[in-house]
């Protein structure tokens, strides 16, 4: 094995302790865990074998070398990985606005109730 090999299974060992730590704390659902996990699990395969599924990979796409193939598929998943981040951020911001609506229009109704019970007082 190449030393390459030992500190990636090194980063991902620390990157796994990490993430049941965080799971534990309760700051990661159950299928997020599950999905960190199986990430986990395929960048250790490919830390273990990477000439073989390089070439594998190389063959499948028809490229010219298994470090190509291994670039051009980590920049498709990391594009995956920021779209998903992408509408995740863009559903939480619009869930924001609809309920600083909410929490406006419930305010302005509860300023004119007071402003009704003062005079009525």
């Amino acid at each position: 094995m190449y030393a390459v090999q030992y500190l990636t299974l090194i980063v991902i060992a620390y990157l796994l302790f990490h993430l049941v730590r965080e799971y534990r704390r309760g700051l990661i659902d159950w299928s997020s865990f599950v999905s960190w996990m199986f990430i986990m699990a395929v960048f250790g395969v490919v830390g273990l074998f990477p000439v073989a599924i390089s070439t594998d990979i190389k063959d499948l796409l028809g490229l010219g070398r298994g470090l190509d193939a291994l670039f051009v598929v980590s920049i498709g998943l990391a594009y995956v990985f920021l779209f998903k981040l992408y509408v995740e951020v863009d559903r939480t911001e619009r869930e924001i606005t609809e309920l600083t609506r909410k929490i406006a229009i419930e305010l302005e109704e509860i300023n004119e109730r007071l402003k009704d019970m003062e005079k009525r007082g």
